[in-house]
């Protein structure tokens, strides 16, 4: 059904009208928390490629000593940026709870006690968890058991969830910097 622009101007009018005569839309507390995450990241992101198109580009090399050196300038440029960065900027409260409402079933439910083995056969010896700080070369790098991260919302492919014991820690990949962690999401 094709509507004329009129019927359309009239439907927004009575939509606005509705509204602003104190009826307000029902809104996903859920969905806010998630717009939230998505805002948070997003902001996180741009300030990423800021600093990374304003660095010189790297020079097209397979000298790990280069690719490190690169990655450690932009770290340095991300740690300067986000100065007063604090555990909980990305993941608030809210956002927190939400995740481990989300992570939950897959952490309590039938496959619990396989992904739990999972997280911890992968688990690094010891890596203290700070904001902006570097994740230990040293250390490995565990994955994320599939069901777990099909239970977490997607992220721009320069970041990434990983699992450091039942904690979980929002990656920075091209500065490999700890952008924020949730402790004992699992």
């Amino acid at each position: 059904m094709k509507l004329s622009r009129c019927a359309v101007a009239l439907m927004l009018s009575c939509a606005v009208a509705t509204i602003a005569g104190g009826q307000t839309p029902a809104v996903n507390p859920d969905g806010k928390v998630l717009q939230d995450f998505t805002t948070r990241v997003k902001a996180y992101v741009d300030l990423q490629r800021k600093l990374e198109r304003e660095s010189p580009p790297p020079k097209s090399t397979k000298d790990p000593a280069q690719i490190k050196g690169a990655q450690d300038a932009l770290a340095a440029r991300i740690r300067q940026a986000r100065a007063t960065a604090r555990q909980g900027d990305i993941f608030t409260p809210e956002i927190t709870a939400h995740f481990r409402k989300l992570l939950h079933p897959e952490a309590k439910g039938p496959d619990a006690r396989e992904t739990k083995s999972m997280v911890r056969d992968e688990a690094p010896a010891a890596v203290t968890l700070k904001v902006n700080a570097a994740y230990p070369e040293n250390q490995p790098l565990p994955t994320v058991p599939p069901n777990l991260l099909a239970a977490l919302p997607r992220l721009p492919e320069s970041l990434e969830f990983r699992f450091v014991n039942n904690d979980l820690i929002l990656r920075d990949v091209h500065a490999n910097l700890i952008v924020d962690y949730i402790p004992k999401a699992i």
